[in-house]
């Protein structure tokens, strides 16, 4: 419940606030972004795999987006786009990420399908029905 309070707070702070990111600072923006989708498709899956640790998602979430907005200035300084290399990185394991959600998510929804066709069938056995008979 906290959770969504909370995310309700910060949609109507954000609408609420007249605020603008300054142009020179979009594309760092935009990584610590792209870091913290990807830590939090992450911590979905860990927390459905049931493996979910706090500190391990904190860190994980300012450590992505420390080392990604460092590639970012390395690489304008050089004139190379190093930053590129985090965006590949995070955009694979988001990726990875999403489709084993999918895949669990799917797994259960086929599972429950399941049971309630056995359910049926078992309470149609006891009837002495057939699913066919049934029309």
């Amino acid at each position: 419940m906290l959770v969504i309070i909370s995310i309700i707070l910060g949609i109507l702070l954000a609408f609420a606030v007249d605020w603008y990111i300054p142009v020179s600072l979009t594309s760092y923006f935009a990584i610590v972004i792209l870091a913290a989708l990807d830590s939090i498709f992450g911590g979905f899956r860990s927390s459905l795999e049931k493996k979910f640790d706090y500190t391990i998602f904190v860190t994980g979430l300012v450590g992505n987006s420390a080392i990604a907005v460092f590639l970012m200035y390395i690489g304008q300084r050089l004139g190379a786009d190093l930053y590129l290399a985090a965006v590949l990185v995070f955009g694979t394991r988001m990726f990875q990420n999403f489709a084993i959600i999918r895949r669990f998510y799917i797994k259960v929804l086929v599972e429950k399908r399941r049971e309630r066709r056995f359910k049926a069938l078992r309470e149609a056995s006891k009837e002495g029905k057939t699913p066919e008979k049934q029309e």
